[in-house]
């Protein structure tokens, strides 16, 4: 797995120490991370920066899995029955945390990348995809660094009821960082290392404890019905 991260000193990348961040009870599975991307173009600066963050994932002991956005609907254009809308809320309960990864088009994500977010419910029936899981948050840009799309996105996690992580990743002069499907060593690439852990961390801390920390008294006090009319609302 380390052959596979030439930039990475195996002397210094410490593993993960589940056991120090575990609640009581963990299964000690490999924490389960969903990986999403705001682009379609072939040469995807969105894609390669999720495929680099998937490659440190695993090297930290994760099990990932990508979601190719070709071929999704605009949301509402069809029913949740889409072949790819299933596809993509299968992985979303299947996941425990996730990398949301958008370049920044006219100062804001993408609007694949929105679409994408916007089929995840917040609710399916008894399941909540999205509540309590971890999420971490990436842009690139063609010009100078900025931070629109991951604020912006920053925020549709909270409205997800998402635990995103404080650390974040902005990539400026994508083209410059990348040469062929790999990225650059630089401060840039060392950041994305560092996000990935805290990520990491993040999601053995919370995984286990996520119903608790979620556990709301308005939602304890509605009945079935209430919370069947809130969600049609």
């Amino acid at each position: 797995m380390m052959d596979d991260l030439p930039h990475i000193d195996p002397a210094r990348f410490t593993p993960i120490e589940p056991e120090r961040l575990v609640a009581p009870g963990d299964p000690m599975h490999p924490p389960r991370i969903l990986l999403l991307y705001g682009s379609l173009r072939e040469v995807s600066y969105s894609r390669k920066a999720a495929e680099e963050a998937a490659r440190l994932l695993r090297a930290f002991g994760c099990e990932t899995r990508m979601f190719d956005p070709r071929g999704l609907p605009l949301p509402d254009a069809e029913g949740p029955e889409n072949e790819k809308v299933a596809e993509l809320r299968e992985l979303a309960v299947w996941s425990e945390g996730m990398v949301w990864s958008s370049p920044e088009r006219h100062g804001a994500m993408t609007g694949i990348m929105k679409t994408q977010i916007d089929w995840l419910p917040l609710s399916a029936g008894a399941v909540r995809p999205t509540q309590g899981k971890t999420l971490a948050l990436m842009q690139v840009s063609g010009g100078s660094q900025s931070f629109n799309a991951v604020n912006q996105m920053r925020i549709l996690g909270r409205w997800m009821r998402m635990v995103t992580i404080p650390n974040q990743s902005s990539i400026p002069r994508a083209w410059n960082e990348f040469e062929g499907d790999r990225m650059k060593f630089s401060p840039l690439y060392l950041r994305v290392v560092d996000v990935m852990e805290e990520l990491v961390k993040f999601t053995y801390m919370t995984r286990g404890r996520s119903a608790y920390l979620t556990d709301r008294y308005s939602e304890r006090i509605e009945t079935a019905a209430e919370v069947q009319a809130r969600g049609g609302a």
